[in-house]
């Protein structure tokens, strides 16, 4: 999943296979799996896994959708919404209330779904499902299936945050690359420190998302899914992604522009980095940390030694720029 977050894949991997098929290859029987599975690996189906419903919100698993016994199978009924991928899927894996309580899990034909398709905020596809005494296969053997779904939807959050590490890693890269090779009154944007302290921040919120994302992908590995680790993965990923971001890639290009740099530089007025601006290669700012730290203390540019911004300038500089 990392690899899909690096280049941004819109295949849906994870939407069509990772996390239908896993309910298939976890909960259904060896004859579904034989069925079902190969066609899926071979890229001769898609899946989508109907469980959202509209006006529910993580983690209430409380379903409005209902499944009722009938003739040789169950009949399913209610709406589904968002499903992510439902407009073009093949085969559907929806949940539904059971009549002796409990959750089930249902395999659907797309085509006996009343499907409004629409574009998600992120250029993907969905859909809304509405269900009208379809037919519908148990998956599996009867019984609830509330723990299955609960594990398969946090190896999905798991997945989701190993997709915004490899994003967030490329993002990194393109970032200190530019920083290398563009040049600004006649040095690369390296030499400025402001920028370089940004990509090492950049670099120290990257390591935190990825620490956390390995602590829940060890948790799957363990066989024991755990939410609490993959709920904790996804605040550190959402976190490090605001630092990440096109704020922070897009300052060296911003910096590039600010040609009042020279001038101000030219005319030896003073230069106040507190106040946000970032110093030329000619103002105080431009001296390396070793040279402020000590001198300047804490304050303007430089650093104490103990200061947040020292350690991630030792630790992250040569990795960053």
């Amino acid at each position: 999943m990392e690899e899909f977050g690096r280049r941004l894949a819109p295949e849906p991997l994870l939407d069509a296979v990772l996390l239908p098929g896993g309910l298939i290859a976890e909960a259904g029987t060896a004859e579904q799996r034989q069925r079902v599975l190969p066609e899926v690996a071979a890229g001769e189906k898609l899946l989508a896994f109907a469980h959202a419903e509209p006006g529910s919100r993580w983690p209430a698993a409380e379903l409005t959708t209902v499944a009722v016994a009938g003739g040789d199978g169950y009949r399913i009924t209610g709406v589904k919404n968002p499903v992510p991928h439902g407009d073009c899927a093949d085969l559907l894996v929806v949940s539904a209330a059971l009549p002796d309580g409990g959750a089930g899990l249902f395999l659907v034909a797309a085509d006996a779904a009343a499907r409004t398709p629409y574009r998600t905020f992120d250029g993907l596809r969905g859909a809304q499902l509405e269900f009208d005494g379809a037919a519908a296969e148990l998956l599996g053997e009867p019984g609830d299936a509330s723990g299955a779904i609960a594990d398969r939807i946090t190896a999905a959050q798991a997945s989701l945050c190993a997709e915004s590490v490899g994003a967030m890693a490329e993002a990194l890269r393109l970032t200190t690359e530019y920083l290398k090779t563009r040049k600004q009154f006649g040095v690369t944007l390296s030499k400025f420190q402001t920028l370089t302290q940004r990509a090492a921040s950049m670099y120290v919120s990257l390591e935190l998302a990825r620490s956390m994302s390995l602590y829940a992908t060890a948790s799957l590995a363990d066989g024991e899914p755990d939410p609490v680790a993959a709920s904790r993965a996804r605040l550190q990923a959402s976190r490090s992604g605001r630092g990440s971001g096109p704020p922070a890639a897009g300052a060296g290009i911003r910096a590039a522009r600010a040609g009042r740099w020279w001038s101000r530089c030219r005319t030896g007025r003073p230069w106040s980095t507190a106040a946000g601006r970032t110093p030329g290669p000619h103002s105080s700012g431009h001296r390396s940390a070793s040279a402020s730290t000590g001198r300047r203390g804490s304050r303007g540019t430089g650093h104490s030694p103990g200061s947040t911004d020292s350690v991630r300038w030792s630790a992250c500089a040569g990795a960053a720029c």
